[in-house]
């Protein structure tokens, strides 16, 4: 393998022409396993996709659902699709098809693409939670602090917030020297895998991922807890069980797709990442399973199980049924006639 040397700051930077995606090394019957995990996600994905850009459809034609509610659940939706496009192709290349070698510039792609997703997921749920802390705690100042402009704003503000730094985490990488393994230990062109890999310093690689899990992780989680916890002080000081319990039920489907993603993730960074302690194959499968089952629930869990959102869909499928119905009896008739006048 041939190495490219560029020069920067009076240093010498070896860049190879790519990595190898090494992953589920001791796990038995692997074979069997990326067989079955490539089916699984083919599976997911299809579903998946069909939910949401069906869900993105209903909320962009239904004028009822251009509410700020519903523009975050869109938001949640499309960033879903985007994070499973992002990884799972490229394990079912690596993995199924055994063509594990990976460009030097698609691993960065790879690599940027990936976090910027899952940090927008990270924010769209903290999103969804300020969404429930408006409508509970502040129910008559809701057209003052939960407008469709604002809300469009803090999707907007997050998106260029994400792809910005995740940007530049990204572009610190090309600082990096290569001149021993290119193997990666993960499922894909992974961060902290990758740098570790470096032959020279990467201190200010290591701060950076360590900064940005607090920042794009642990930031959002903090503030859908600290929501909640306003949340249950107002919900518990309402005077009326049945208040209570409907301001809850609002809630439910929002805490799992909360729980289903960060708890996973956080469990695997810190044990992981700061203390190492994580055998490198679990670290793999736990990491692929926690960033591929939320965007796989959340059309069913979330988006799905709202009630204005199911009614649209219905109504949505039993139109196109009835169209489909009155195009094929037209198409009889137009031919029933066409019969009739070639017979005379």
């Amino acid at each position: 393998m041939s190495f490219l040397r560029t020069v920067l700051n009076d240093s010498v930077i070896i860049r190879p022409p790519g990595f190898y995606i090494i992953g589920f090394q001791s796990f038995p019957y692997i074979s069997v396993y990326f067989i079955f995990l490539a089916f699984v996600y083919v599976v997911t994905v299809l579903f998946n996709l069909v939910c949401n850009i069906l869900l993105v459809y209903i909320i962009a034609v239904d004028r009822r659902l251009h509410t700020p509610k519903f523009l975050a659940v869109g938001n949640l939706a499309v960033i879903d699709i985007m994070l499973n496009t992002s990884t799972i192709p490229g394990m079912i290349k690596t993995f199924l098809i055994k063509n594990n070698f990976i460009p030097f510039n698609q691993c960065l792609l790879q690599m940027y693409f990936h976090y910027a997703f899952a940090a927008l997921e990270s924010y769209a749920l903290a999103v969804l939670a300020y969404d429930r802390f408006i409508a509970i705690c502040f129910p008559l100042r809701q057209n003052l602090f939960n407008t469709l402009l604002i809300m469009s704003c803090i999707i907007g503000v997050t998106w260029m917030y994400c792809a910005g730094l995740l940007a530049y985490s990204t572009a610190i990488m090309t600082r990096l020297s290569f001149c021993n393994s290119v193997r990666v230990f993960s499922y894909f062109c992974d961060y902290a895998p990758v740098f570790r890999l470096a032959c020279n310093d990467y201190t200010m690689q290591w701060f950076a991922a360590s900064f940005l899990t607090v920042l794009l992780l642990g930031g959002p989680f903090i503030f859908i807890l600290l929501s909640y916890v306003t949340i249950l002080v107002t919900v518990f000081r309402m005077k009326s069980l049945d208040s209570r319990v409907k301001a809850l039920a609002t809630c439910v489907e929002h805490i799992i797709l909360v729980a289903v993603f960060y708890i996973p993730l956080l469990v695997i960074f810190m044990i992981g990442f700061y203390l190492r302690l994580i055998d490198p194959d679990q670290r793999v499968l736990s990491l692929s399973l926690a960033s591929c089952l939320p965007p796989c629930i959340n059309p069913i869990v979330y988006s799905l199980k709202t009630k204005e959102i199911k009614v649209r869909v219905l109504a949505f499928v039993r139109k196109k049924k009835l169209a489909h119905k009155l195009h094929a009896n037209k198409k009889k008739l137009e031919d029933k006639l066409e019969v009739n006048e070639t017979q005379q």
